[in-house]
């Protein structure tokens, strides 16, 4: 079973051991052997964690424009704003990964730094004007941008972490994914909690 064809069940108790068996059965889903996924688990075990499987995941679903990377072996760029803990397990979960020929290079970005050559934006929580700014920056651009805030989705983020019934799910904008030039994969579409054909 893949990823995307089921979503991350998460206890939202907050108890230690529920966010392990959640990891484990996310690593699982990777291909990882099982001691592997313990041994994941046992050094990443709290929900930021599913979040930082998500954003490793979501990149075997997107196709980019060929001029988004520089070299057919260019590495998948995946910066992190407003959320520095996430930064470093993204980092720890796609070490090692390849997707389509690609490795990955993790970047954790500040508001009002530039994101020239990321592929992939997570952004958390930062101001107002921070959030305009980065996602103007992000518009137009073949940038893949995530978020689990309703105003960032609102704004023009184009994948928005959601918890519905304990379980961390995703919603998907089209509008903002097809000016930038992204394709995203109808596995994508279908393992999302709601899908908008309209956007901002």
């Amino acid at each position: 079973m893949d990823l995307l064809a089921a979503t991350a069940t998460v206890r939202m108790s907050g108890k230690r051991a529920g966010w392990t068996l959640a990891l484990v059965f996310l690593l699982g889903l990777f291909g990882l052997p099982a001691s592997s996924s313990r041994a994941h688990a046992a050094s990443i075990d709290r929900p930021e964690a599913i979040k930082a499987a998500y954003l490793y995941k979501f990149t075997n679903y997107v196709q980019w424009p060929g001029n988004a990377f520089a070299r057919p072996d260019s590495p998948i760029v995946i910066g992190v704003m407003g959320d520095d803990q996430l930064a470093g397990l993204v980092g720890r979960i796609v070490a090692g990964k390849v997707v389509n020929g690609r490795g990955f290079e993790i970047r954790l970005l500040r508001p009002g730094e530039a994101i020239t050559g990321v592929h992939v934006l997570y952004v958390g929580e930062i101001g107002r004007s921070a959030l305009l700014s980065v996602l103007g920056q992000a518009q137009g651009r073949p940038v893949l941008v995530v978020s689990d805030s309703r105003r960032a989705y609102a704004l023009g983020s184009m994948i928005n972490f959601v918890v519905i019934d304990s379980r961390l799910r995703f919603e998907v904008a089209l509008q903002p994914a097809a000016r930038s030039g992204l394709k995203l994969s109808a596995l994508m579409l279908t393992a999302a909690y709601d899908v908008a054909r309209e956007g901002p």
